[in-house]
């Protein structure tokens, strides 16, 4: 169970044993908690300022899980062919080199996980602060950022097994959220079925350019908006080498998760229409969510504390998983000599790298401190879209180079489903490029920045092959 990849010629192989103890249900739930955030409750607004009408926001949300379940497919490949801590850095370093395997692991680590975390809990807590009536001051803000993060880690140092119960908990809570507000809308809201026949098209639009609305570009937008509200559906590849009877189970969850989000994103913003008619939905002033106009139009000013109760519940448990699951990168990475071995320790009795899990948690807490995150991580999309397709090309790769390995599952709809995803990713890379340059570049040059350190660990590393990274 997880080999390592790389051994240096003068340190002795670290003996890596982590518990496969995530059974089908709680690796599904890890892909759902990751996913379901605050984006399902907001980007009505901006969307059907995007299109116009209910039935194009449910498409551009439908058209969007689709490229998402291609991704998803292909992953269930890769995956349960390579079930090692790591997810993508394993894609990537047996298709196409070690170097970009560890450039996407610099990033993940120390940027795009450490600074997502980080941007996950001062959410949660501003939330608090909102129910809370805004009293907490600025400086309160940032300590409880911090120690919500230190609480996350600790419990990210319990069992495999132990993490896996809290995130199906939390995970059955989100789906009766969403599908609370969904069903209750329907039944509870006063609204009609017509309000699917009119539009939005006159809404105030509050921040939405022109260029953004309506025709093929809003529908572009409305999609790309939908993407980002499905970001985060490969969390339980990382954590695959901690999956019981992973050929089966790597797969199931990753589909079965992935159809489950796609089914409540539907259900809630149907939900959504059926309360508040489109016009209305588009004049939601930019501050605040479609979901707590239609909470409230139900139960109130209570009605609104329950949503902020629900969103606290959401991002925490996205927060959880976060550090849960890219705490495994650096994990692999050390244990196949490109970062400092002890990041490969794995603790006797519960069996999770803690080192690892510490490292994650300690660089989230700094960039809470210093409130750099959000410039990291909107420096970084830009590579996170790149690194993603490339995780996804690598099937194609590897059914060359790889020809007689172990495919447990092989994707559905081989090679449509993949080029699906591609051709998503790169329409995103585009119109990141075209709308933020000047970021785009930037996180390319920080990413760049890892390359000193690949050069310092790498140095005394056999070449690596393809089939040096197969379980």
């Amino acid at each position: 169970m997880g080999k390592s990849v790389v051994t240096s010629v003068s340190e002795p192989r670290v003996s890596a044993s982590l518990a496969r103890g995530l059974t089908l249900v709680p690796a599904a739930a890890l892909i759902v908690t990751n996913v379901i955030g605050t984006g399902v409750f907001v980007k009505a607004r901006v969307m059907t300022c995007n299109v116009g009408t209910p039935w194009m926001v449910l498409s551009a949300y439908l058209v969007a899980g689709l490229f998402t379940l291609a991704g998803a497919l292909t992953f269930a490949e890769l995956s349960a062919m390579m079930p090692r801590a790591g997810g993508q850095y394993n894609f990537i370093g047996a298709a196409f080199g070690r170097v970009w395997a560890f450039l996407y692991g610099w990033m993940e680590t120390l940027l795009d996980g450490a600074g997502s975390a980080a941007a996950i809990a001062i959410v949660c807590i501003i939330f608090l602060n909102d129910l809370l009536a805004g009293s907490l001051s600025p400086t309160q803000v940032q300590l409880l950022t911090a120690t919500t993060i230190v609480i996350v880690t600790l419990l990210n140092l319990a069992s495999m097994h132990a993490n896996g119960l809290l995130a199906t908990v939390i995970t059955s809570l989100k789906v009766m959220l969403v599908a609370g507000i969904g069903i209750a809308a329907f039944l509870f809201s006063d609204g009609s079925w017509a309000h699917f026949a009119s539009s939005g098209a006159a809404g105030a639009c509050e921040g939405v350019p022109a260029s953004a609305r309506l025709g093929v570009t809003g529908f572009g937008a409305a999609v790309v908006g939908a993407l980002w509200g499905y970001n985060g559906w490969a969390t339980v590849s990382f954590v695959a080498e901690e999956v019981h009877q992973p050929g089966r189970t790597l797969p199931r969850a990753l589909i079965g998760g992935s159809v489950l989000i796609i089914g409540l994103y539907l259900l809630i913003n149907a939900g959504y229409f059926h309360a508040l008619s489109p016009a209305v939905v588009a004049s939601v002033p930019e501050a605040s969510s479609v979901a707590g106009v239609v909470m409230v139009r139900m139960l109130g000013a209570g009605g609104a504390s329950l949503l902020t109760v629900g969103l606290m519940l959401s991002t925490f448990g996205s927060l959880h998983s976060t550090i849960l699951s890219v705490a495994r990168v650096p994990f692999a990475m050390a244990r196949d000599g490109l970062l400092p071995r002890t990041l490969a320790t794995v603790s006797p009795r519960a069996r999770v790298p803690t080192h690892a899990v510490i490292l994650l948690g300690a660089c989230a807490v700094g960039f809470a401190l210093s409130g750099t995150f959000d410039v990291l991580t909107d420096m970084i999309v830009f590579m996170l879209l790149f690194f993603n397709g490339l995780a996804v090309a690598a099937v194609y790769v590897l059914r060359r180079t790889l020809p007689g390995a172990a495919r447990p599952y092989r994707v559905w709809g081989y090679p449509l489903m993949p080029a699906l995803f591609l051709a998503a990713t790169g329409y995103l890379m585009i119109n990141t490029l075209l709308a933020t340059p000047g970021r785009a570049l930037a996180g390319l040059g920080v990413v760049a920045l890892g390359l000193p350190l690949y050069a310092y660990y790498a140095r005394r590393l056999p070449r690596s092959r393809p089939e040096d990274w197969l379980d």
